[in-house]
């Protein structure tokens, strides 16, 4: 048996039966690593062996003692390197973070280490999280392990190209801007980015604090309702974290949508979509249709809008959250600077890479005074708009379906050449993060070329169970998914 072949949750049934061991799910997860690392470069750090297979020992001992009984117990996980983990090197794939080992853990890493999975390593990511590619990284480029020829996607890539390849069998990512859904769309997996507020960010290292969100990147649907479950938490450290009382979503795992009404704006379909991706996603409702969804098109206004608002909006919070970084208190200082600004400016200069550097620059000047009126504050009444635009939707549909990229994964390089294309890449994936709302990209087939497309589909506030049940529902009933990428 294949250990790592299996979903989180048929990993962790199969512990908690006695048929494998928890040292042995870490090793097999370690074994894989060592052969598919040198092509795919996937990690940042994996710890050490010694290290993992003291915690899987510890794990082992409680899961026989009967004190853990999770659906998670005993399952290797990797964690995204922008996620703060005590004494683990956390870099966010930035040169200014090179040597930052954090005094204290992230609280939905903590909720999973509780729930006793056990944690293989840090992935590789576009730097700090800035990126559609995870190729800005100071650790370099991940590679897609469908084709290695191209990119994984961003800027999760680490994450999700780690499930796709089998390296551990599920993992955390975070999404500011589709970064979750994005890269398990050219990966092959599924992820969900939930509702703002449901994951504390507490330990998260912060891009954009209004639109940053912790979610799980698995398998398939039940591992990422089961992973969504526990890491979903009320956390007073996290002030924009809420309390709710609706965190069942395995109760959603549900091959039903009768009834369901389901949404495809126009402007997702139209022009700039890729033939084979439109196909692909036309025939994923037709599926939904099928099994008793009622599925029709419908206009979403303020969808051109949504790129140029979440941009200025993003790089404004990150020039904010990044002027923390500057050789004084910890990471990277310059070694030849003469006094204290010359010390900031030099830090800086060679901490940071381009991209990081562009947006820090973007930011600074849509804040500066003159510029904040024109720019910030009308990017704010722009997110209102199209918050009130989605609120009009879900007051007909129950979810909004739609592709979550509008191609598969391009060729590694084609997309640095021109920033402004990857940003037009976001186009289906940005208006979720500023509306606060939740999305969860799954495979629905493939391009002609063999790489995988994602299905996604958008929920109300707090409504992540109608994505899972209408995902459940697809994916229980679609013709067949991306096979799982080989690696000797």
């Amino acid at each position: 048996m294949n250990v790592m072949s299996l979903t989180a949750v048929e990993l962790g049934k199969k512990i908690q039966a006695g048929e494998v061991t928890v040292r042995e799910a870490a090793l097999a997860s370690l074994d894989q690593i060592k052969k598919s690392e040198p092509t795919l470069n996937s990690f940042v750090t994996v710890l050490n062996e010694d290290a993992v297979l003291a915690r899987a020992d510890e794990v082992q001992k409680k899961i026989d003692n009967g004190e853990l009984a999770g659906p998670l117990a005993g399952v290797p996980v990797a964690i995204k390197d922008n996620m703060c983990t005590k004494d683990i090197l956390t870099t966010c794939s930035s040169k200014i973070l090179a040597d930052f080992t954090p005094t204290y853990t992230a609280e939905a890493v903590k909720n999973l280490d509780r729930a006793g999975a056990i944690m293989i390593g840090k992935t590789n990511m576009d730097e700090f999280a800035m990126g559609s590619t995870t190729e800005t990284s100071a650790y370099g480029i991940t590679r897609n392990p469908h084709n290695t020829d191209h990119v994984p996607g961003g800027s999760s890539g680490g994450s999700c190209a780690a499930v796709a390849a089998s390296e551990c069998s599920f993992a955390l990512g975070s999404d500011t801007g589709g970064s979750i859904r994005q890269p398990s769309s050219f990966c092959g997996v599924t992820g969900i980015k939930p509702t703002y507020g449901t994951v504390s960010r507490y330990g998260l290292i912060a891009y954009g604090s209004s639109l940053d969100q912790i979610g799980p990147i698995a398998k398939d649907v039940t591992d990422c309702a089961t992973i969504l479950e526990i890491i979903s938490s009320y956390d007073k450290k996290d002030s924009t974290s809420i309390k709710r009382d609706d965190l069942d979503f395995t109760s959603a795992l549900v091959n039903d949508v009768a009834g369901m009404k389901i949404g495809i704006p126009k402007e997702y379909i139209g022009e700039g979509l890729d033939p084979d991706v439109r196909n692909a996603i036309l025939e994923a409702a037709d599926v939904l249709r099928a099994n008793g969804a009622v599925v029709e098109e419908f206009d979403l206004n303020l969808v051109e809008y949504a790129i140029p608002a979440y941009y200025v909006i993003a790089s404004a919070e990150a020039s904010s959250n990044l002027s923390r970084f500057d050789g004084v208190k910890y990471g990277y200082r310059s070694e030849d600077y003469e006094g204290l600004h010359n010390m900031y400016k030099k830090t800086r200069s060679e901490g940071f890479g381009p991209e990081v550097k562009r947006r820090i620059m973007l930011g600074s000047f849509v804040l500066s005074s003159g510029y904040y009126d024109a720019y910030y504050l009308k990017a704010l009444r722009t997110k209102a708009l199209i918050k009130k635009e989605f609120d009009q939707a879900f007051s007909k549909y129950d979810v909004i379906l739609g592709p979550a990229a509008p191609t598969t994964a391009p060729k590694i390089g084609d997309s640095l050449t021109d920033p402004i294309q990857m940003y037009l890449g976001d186009i289906y994936t940005i208006s979720v993060n500023l509306a606060g709302l939740p999305g969860i990209s799954l495979p629905c087939g493939t391009d002609s070329s063999g790489l995988p497309i994602g299905l996604q589909l958008i929920g109300d506030c707090f409504q992540e169970k109608q994505i899972i049940r209408a995902a459940y529902t697809f994916e229980s009933n679609r013709p067949s998914g991306p096979s799982i990428p080989e690696f000797a």
